[in-house]
């Protein structure tokens, strides 16, 4: 019984580390990504360009068009209810 029960604990410590180990793999490669993106905008910024806006620019593009119509026009609306036209 207690073989079994050892048996049947390494196997499950065998799969729970390899869990661990893909999930810290990606952790890694997701740190290397966002290197690579702070590459880039430091690059743009190099070029003149106002990384502030070019990451609201990468937002919208992510974003359904209706939803960014619609968000625009309530904003406009706001702003003239404000004097802020």
């Amino acid at each position: 019984m207690d073989d079994q029960v050892d048996s049947s604990y390494r196997v499950t410590a065998d799969e729970l580390r390899q869990f661990v180990e893909r999930y810290e793999r990606l952790e890694i490669e997701k740190k290397d990504i966002a290197d690579q993106q702070k590459e880039i905008m430091a690059e743009a910024k190099g070029r003149g360009y106002d990384t502030k806006v070019l990451r609201k620019i990468v937002a919208l593009r992510k974003r359904d068009m209706n939803d960014i119509a619609e968000e625009e026009a309530v904003l406009a609306m706001y702003k003239e209810a404000l004097g802020m036209h």
